[in-house]
């Protein structure tokens, strides 16, 4: 086992002292960020009851904030009515506990709408996933951005991937932008994630800017992330393995290299592997392992697909070993 990394900068303080302006929603974020699936029932309908035990169950076991109607939650395939009441759902569960930040997407006019409608259900705060199909310029996205901050008074974290692909200086932009407080990346671009942080950090050293670890099984590249000094991130896997999510965590947090390599050898490299092997399993291979062990959330909706009998399988072997691998690790003290 490695000694622990030093305590983290004061997020009120820049290095040297100076100030930094910061939301109170920035200040609550800190731990593991759940991200869950949205439950319909054997007709495909919402099932607002299964929605709710599985938010509980999320909290229950230590979710740091409930990101709800996101990418893992088919925020593309909700209803604006669905969307209102499973947000509401997740308020409501959340009790003030943990933060609910909700998805919002599609074009400028509609993100703002569903940013309307989070707002009126009560969430704390809104992931602006990428607008819908066109690939924007540079000064486009900032624009889109830019309105849909100035259209809400919810804090706004933007979520890099696919078609909104951002330069250096228009995350600066974007940090300078009032109720855009983060950037949550799943491109993976490290050489560029670098190079923005670098950027916001220079010009606009003010802003306490947060970033996040995106990527679908972000546990993966925890280690180079941190590397960064991106600590904070999504695990798709807490929806379904609390257990596993939350030893891979404290290990990660406290310096525990040897459980770090272990989980990560053992159980999420397999994961991802398995993950790769279908379109859209980043979604529905999370909703299976729900089902697995917790409340029947039922399938995804169209255009997604279910798992294929062989992959579920597989799922189910690596759940008990990644379970087993977190027992053997804290049977020997790790």
């Amino acid at each position: 086992m490695t000694s622990a990394p030093p305590p983290a900068t004061s997020p009120s303080l820049r290095p040297g002292g100076a100030p930094r302006r910061h939301s109170q929603l920035a200040d609550r974020l800190d731990g593991l960020l759940f991200f869950p699936v949205t439950a319909y029932g054997p007709d495909g309908a919402l099932d607002p009851a299964a929605f709710r035990a599985h938010v509980r169950d999320g909290i229950d076991a230590g979710a740091a904030a409930v990101f709800a109607c996101c990418g893992t939650g088919e925020f593309h395939a909700l209803t604006p009515g669905e969307f209102a009441d499973c947000v509401a759902a997740a308020v409501e569960e959340a009790a003030g506990r943990v933060p609910v930040i909700a998805g919002t997407g599609y074009g400028t006019a509609l993100a703002a709408q569903f940013a309307h409608l989070a707002h009126e259900a009560g969430a704390d705060g809104l992931l602006a996933l990428p607008p819908y199909l066109v690939v924007a310029g540079q000064q486009g996205l900032l624009t889109h951005y830019t309105e849909l901050a100035a259209a809400t008074p919810l804090p706004v974290i933007v979520y890099q991937r696919d078609n909104a692909v951002f330069t250096p200086a228009t995350v600066a932009a974007l940090a300078r932008t009032p109720g855009i407080i983060g950037l949550k990346d799943g491109l993976g671009d490290l050489d560029l994630l670098q190079r923005i942080i670098s950027a916001v950090r220079t010009e606009a050293p003010e802003e306490d800017f947060l970033y996040f670890n995106g990527l679908p099984t972000a546990e993966l590249t925890g280690p180079a992330y941190r590397g960064l000094g991106v600590r904070l991130y999504s695990s798709a896997v807490f929806a379904f393995a609390p257990e596993i999510a939350l030893a891979f965590h404290r290990a990660l947090d406290t310096g525990d290299d040897d459980t770090v390599r272990r989980l990560l050898d053992g159980f999420y490299r397999p994961l991802v592997e398995l993950r790769n092997q279908g379109r859209g399993y980043a979604v529905s291979l999370v909703k299976a392992g729900v089902r697995m062990r917790g409340p029947d959330v039922g399938e995804v909706r169209p255009p997604l697909s279910e798992p294929s009998p062989a992959h579920l399988r597989e799922l189910a072997g690596l759940i008990e070993r990644g379970l087993a691998l977190v027992t053997d690790t804290a049977g020997t003290g790790a």
